[in-house]
C-alpha cells in the first residue's frame, strides 16, 4: 500500500466517526485506530459526538494474515471469501456478462468478482482451481471480510 493512500485513510479515519479501520491487500494488512487522549475508547457512532476534538489516528502494520473464525453452518468445498468489506458485483458493469456462473470451471487467478470499495473496483482472483457450484452472494449486496462469496469443487 502506498504511503499517499495509507495518508487519506489516516485523515478520513481522524476526521469521521468511525474509530477503526481494518483493511486487507495483498502486500498486507493495515489497521488503524483512533486514540483518544485520556486512553478510554472512542465513542461508537451511535453515541452522542464528543465536544473536544480526537487526537491523531494511531496506525498498527501487520504483515500475517488474520484468522477469522468460520461460521457454524459454512457450506462444503473451498471457500472463496471477500478480502475486505464492500459491494459486491459479479461483472464488470450492469447489463455485462458475470466473469463466471454456477456451474462454470475457473482457474487459478481468474477474476471472478469485483468488491468495490471506497469507489475502487478491486478484482478478487479465484484461488483455487476448480467447479463453481454455489454462488453465496447476490450482485450488488454489501459483503463483510472474511464473508463467504463462492464455493468451488
Amino acid at each position: 500500500m502506498d504511503l499517499r493512500k495509507l495518508k487519506t485513510l489516516i485523515d478520513l479515519v481522524s476526521e469521521s466517526n468511525v474509530s477503526e479501520l481494518e483493511i486487507t491487500e495483498a502486500e498486507g494488512k493495515v489497521r488503524i485506530v483512533k486514540s483518544v487522549p485520556n486512553g478510554f475508547a472512542a465513542p461508537m457512532a451511535y453515541a452522542p459526538a464528543p465536544t473536544h476534538q480526537a487526537a491523531p489516528a494511531m496506525m498498527v502494520v501487520e504483515s500475517a494474515p488474520s484468522v477469522v473464525p468460520a461460521p457454524a453452518a459454512e457450506p462444503a468445498g473451498h471457500i472463496v471469501k471477500s478480502p475486505m468489506v464492500g459491494t459486491f458485483y459479479r461483472a464488470s458493469s450492469p447489463g455485462a456478462k458475470p466473469f463466471v456462473e454456477l456451474g462454470d470451471s475457473i482457474k487459478e487467478g481468474e477474476t471472478i468478482c469485483f468488491v468495490e470499495a471506497m469507489k475502487i473496483l478491486n478484482e478478487i482472483e479465484a484461488d483455487k482451481s476448480g467447479t463453481v457450484t454455489r454462488i453465496l452472494v447476490d450482485n450488488g449486496q454489501a459483503v463483510e471480510y472474511g464473508q463467504p462469496l463462492y464455493v468451488i469443487e
